[in-house]
């Protein structure tokens, strides 16, 4: 068995679920991977993971989120993992959201191991007694995060699909390792998880629908901490779906600014935490966008920070 890792060599597919631009990024993934596979609508992260290591016809395989379109520079990607067992590794390429100009695993390119997947029980399925693998895989799988960035995530096609992304990544960073903190504990979670939450609530004004994210991740982070609303709801999308119903009856784009303030206020007189209660305007993103430097990964570190 040779010690390189290529990416070449193993099934690529396409997992998406009801991305409003699914087809447009589908069609950009085929373009350049004409082999490429797909899993579609497969309701729950679990079940959906399992359903594209069914499709592998490779020991291990490598997803393509559905908001999600690879560089091509990435097929041409090899390393040298040969100090790592991969039996049970996930391996993690960053993506750079084009909302915020983040750079991390969220959305990004992963590599499973085939046989490891089909056993693993998460999200839907995960054990009622295991509290960290409820909304989450990184606290139930180990991941070697690999430096680079070898995608684009575009989860701001429509305002409910920004709020979506917004609000999950409220919910999830705020947790500490898939488990929901008490307030005193809340800012000693990692970080650059902590960092990249602050980031959310107050970057992406420059770019379409990026208010819509800004205010999901306001509301996601205040009903996680600040309300007795069970944060376990975040992983399933049909819950989500209908949620946004309740939204867009009461919030447009002529008062979004005041809602985003609202909770701008709820989360500063609470979790005292160094936001603005308004986000920076389009030209402070642009600006944040042009100096800010993502943190680097070790890959030879499997790191337990979210994605």
């Amino acid at each position: 068995m040779t010690d390189i890792f290529r990416v070449i060599d193993h099934d690529i597919i396409y997992l998406s679920y009801d991305e409003p631009n699914a087809e447009q990024n589908y069609s950009d993934l085929c373009s350049k991977v004409p082999w490429a596979k797909r899993v579609h609508g497969v309701e729950g992260s679990d079940s959906a993971h399992k359903a594209c290591a069914e499709l592998s016809e490779t020991d291990r395989f490598i997803t393509i989120d559905g908001d999600n379109r690879i560089r091509e520079d990435f097929l041409m990607q090899e390393a040298n993992l040969s100090e790592f067992d991969l039996t049970d590794k996930v391996i993690s390429w960053t993506a750079l959201n084009q909302i915020n100009g983040l750079s991390y695993g969220n959305g990004g390119i992963k590599c499973w191991p085939k046989k490891h997947v089909l056993s693993m029980k998460t999200h839907e399925n995960a054990d009622p007694d295991n509290p960290h693998a409820q909304v989450d895989f990184c606290w139930d799988l180990d991941y070697i995060q690999m430096n680079g960035i070898f995608s684009d995530v575009y989860n701001n096609a429509t305002p409910q699909q920004a709020w979506r992304a917004g609000f999950r990544e409220g919910v999830k960073m705020a947790l500490d390792q898939g488990v929901k903190p008490e307030i005193e504990d809340f800012k000693n979670n990692h970080w650059k998880n902590m960092h990249r939450l602050y980031i959310w609530l107050m970057i992406g004004a420059d770019v379409e629908n990026g208010k819509w994210a800004i205010f999901g991740a306001r509301e996601g982070l205040v009903k996680t901490m600040l309300s007795n609303w069970d944060y376990v709801n975040v992983r399933d999308f049909e819950y989500l779906n209908n949620y946004w119903k309740e939204i867009k009856n009461k919030i447009d784009e002529n008062n979004i600014d005041t809602h985003i303030e609202n909770l701008g206020d709820e989360l500063i007189n609470n979790l005292e935490i160094p936001i603005g209660v308004r986000p920076l305007d389009a030209g402070g993103s642009r600006f944040f966008k042009t100096v800010y430097k993502n943190p680097v990964r070790n890959p030879k570190f499997i790191d337990k920070e979210i994605g």
